[in-house]
């Protein structure tokens, strides 16, 4: 685990910033889309690259995914989780330091770290898609992802711990694989049970914040 930073700023696009609110700005510009359920075929195919910047009907998407990611308690959503066959996924965590990290990327490229340099970290993952169940998953303590902003300039994110498995969940997202992809056999299907005990539950759950947040 990379030691804890100095400076524990929010970091809006991989910048520190001196304020932010609670409420992300795209939070509250969002509206509330349906999150699709693993089985939905945009789930399970990868998705295609985001070949126009700088348009309202992007902007309008990013601000969509941060209102339901937030009434979801979510850390990170993939634009093919709301039914939209691109790739692009946004997030709003705080890491394993108490920092927060807001933003979006699109296109996203995940730097291969050598097995040399490779550290795994295995902790409890859940998905959005999957409401309900989490289960234990190994995945690399360091992320770096390269892609670009709503306005296409280059974008590089780097994360450690949480935040990075953060990265490499909604990146999988976008080849089309969930998280169950990667566990055994007898994992998945015990967290598809679990789903389908608990789900109703977490949908009650979710329409209730967004209530609470006049969405």
């Amino acid at each position: 685990m990379a030691d804890a930073p100095q400076d524990r700023r929010v970091r809006v696009q991989g910048e520190p910033v001196d304020a932010y609110p609670a409420l992300a700005p795209e939070t509250v510009r969002g509206a509330v889309r349906r999150i699709t359920v693993v089985g939905e075929p945009v789930l399970h195919r990868r998705c295609r690259p985001v070949t126009e910047f700088g348009t309202p009907e992007l902007a309008r998407l990013v601000d969509d995914m941060f209102a339901t990611n937030h009434i979801a308690e979510g850390a990170g959503l993939a634009a093919n989780q709301i039914d939209v066959d691109l790739q692009l996924f946004i997030w709003d965590i705080t890491d394993d330091w108490g920092v927060r990290h807001v933003g979006h990327l699109a296109n996203p490229v995940l730097e291969e770290t050598p097995a040399t340099h490779r550290r795994l970290l295995e902790e409890p993952e859940g998905c959005l898609s999957v409401p309900g169940p989490h289960r234990e998953l190994a995945r690399p303590d360091h992320a770096v992802a390269h892609g670009f902003d709503l306005h296409g300039r280059p974008l590089t994110i780097e994360g450690h711990g949480y935040f990075a498995r953060c990265l490499q969940h909604e990146t999988d997202h976008l080849h089309g694989r969930l998280y169950l992809d990667r566990l055994p056999a007898r994992a998945r299907k015990s967290a598809l049970r679990e789903m389908a005990d608990r789900q109703a539950d977490v949908f009650a759950r979710r329409a209730a914040n967004a209530s609470r947040l006049g969405k």
